[in-house]
């Protein structure tokens, strides 16, 4: 197997470029999520005709992510970042350009495929800095993205309170932040398969040692779905807040889990990660509780951020404890990835349909539950804590680097 030496300035450079990537691929999210009801209007479209079409992004995700791992063996990590990024950026313009309901499906279609294949990959590089330097970073790197989140969120918001045409707006998204993608992957590992290696599998189901860690983030992933989209429903509802106050209790969440993944690292590298998911597994099912019991808007928001206090850096440990169990990062982040998108897809309908049948109360009973497993099975992330010696100050061996 061949051995690449890294600086240690190029291995700090890799990081900030990485935290680069993921900014810019959050905010082409926050960027969409901000326009979905100009892009329902222009396409006709009803509620329930856009939730079908809505779904295919994850369904493009689930499809494409195995293929990140090939494409970084085929291509290196650095152009398969490049190429991928830029797909992802520039995929943005297709949903405003649908004009009904199945070109809308094969839109978001792409769109997810390009995300999904993005996100292992620049995962994958995430967890071999982290690697190198011998130190958690993955929850700051996660944090960056939900800051890209916000900040294109707000773009997306000023360009449509000024009645922008969503056509516009993205194209000029698109073109800016793909220039910002390609410059920052210059700095990022150039990681290239020794010559005896074989390439991963196209296609390929999660491989073994991905499915616990997978549960792991699955039940992390349900209650940040589930409290993204129910949150401002159940003050709405149940405790007869205010429209402003309902929505500010999402906003207030997505703030908490922010905040929290930038600076998760630094208990990670204290307490490890399997104490940090079980501490967190607690907060997140003491919010959960506060959520059921609130007699008061005020009482469910503060439990609604615990709750993205408690998850916030879960899957991004999810991602490294994957990237270290097993001989092929990309593959095991892959399935990991794979599990915790089709947690994110049914969470939302399911609360719903829980709700349904009984109330919103029951529903987040079954996301505190669910909050609680966090707690319990935390032990499978071991493989994401460190235990080797520190990379020395000067350079870093990397023997048998993978994409």
């Amino acid at each position: 197997m061949s051995e690449v030496v890294y600086e240690a300035s190029e291995v700090r450079r890799a990081r900030y470029a990485v935290a680069a990537v993921f900014a810019v691929h959050g905010a082409v999210t926050g960027s969409f999520a901000t326009r979905v009801p100009w892009i329902q209007d222009h396409a006709s479209l009803s509620t329930g005709q856009l939730g079908f079409a809505l779904a295919f992004t994850a369904f493009g995700a689930s499809c494409s992510m195995p293929l990140a791992g090939w494409i970084s063996h085929r291509f290196g990590s650095r152009t398969a970042l490049r190429g991928l990024i830029s797909l992802w950026t520039l995929s943005l313009i297709l949903p405003s350009l649908a004009p009904n309901l199945y070109t809308l499906c094969l839109a978001m279609f792409v769109y997810g495929a390009s995300a999904g294949m993005a996100d292992v990959a620049m995962n994958a590089l995430g967890v071999e800095v982290e690697r190198l330097l011998d130190k958690s970073i993955m929850s700051g790197l996660h944090g960056m993205w939900s800051t890209g989140a916000l900040i294109g969120s707000a773009a997306g918001t000023l360009a449509a309170h000024l009645g922008s045409d969503a056509r516009l707006h993205f194209a000029l998204a698109a073109v800016a932040l793909t220039l910002l993608g390609v410059l920052a992957c210059r700095w990022v590992l150039d990681l290239q398969p020794a010559e005896d290696e074989e390439p991963p599998p196209r296609f390929a189901l999660p491989p073994r040692s991905a499915l616990l860690i997978g549960a792991v983030g699955f039940c992390a992933v349900f209650a940040e779905g589930a409290s993204l989209d129910w949150s401002a429903v159940y003050l709405r509802d149940r405790l007869e807040a205010s429209a402003g106050l309902a929505a500010a209790s999402t906003t207030g969440f997505m703030l908490t889990m922010a905040v929290a993944r930038i600076v998760g690292d630094a208990a990670v590298n204290r307490f490890g990660a399997v104490r940090t998911v079980r501490a967190g597994g607690v907060l997140a099912a003491l919010g959960g509780l506060l959520v059921v019991v609130a007699g008061h808007p005020a009482v469910a928001m503060g439990g609604f951020a615990l709750m993205g206090l408690g998850i916030a850096v879960v899957v991004p440990l999810c991602f490294a404890a994957a990237g270290r169990s097993g001989p092929n990062p990309s593959q095991a982040i892959a399935g990991v990835a794979t599990i915790t998108y089709t947690s994110g897809l049914i969470a939302p309908s399911l609360i719903g349909g829980v709700a349904q049948a009984t109330s919103l109360m029951v529903s987040f009973c079954l996301v505190t539950m669910l909050a609680c497993g966090l707690a319990v099975f935390a032990g499978v992330l071991r493989a994401g804590d460190r235990d080797r010696p520190k990379v020395s100050p000067q350079a870093a061996a990397v023997p048998d680097p993978r994409p």
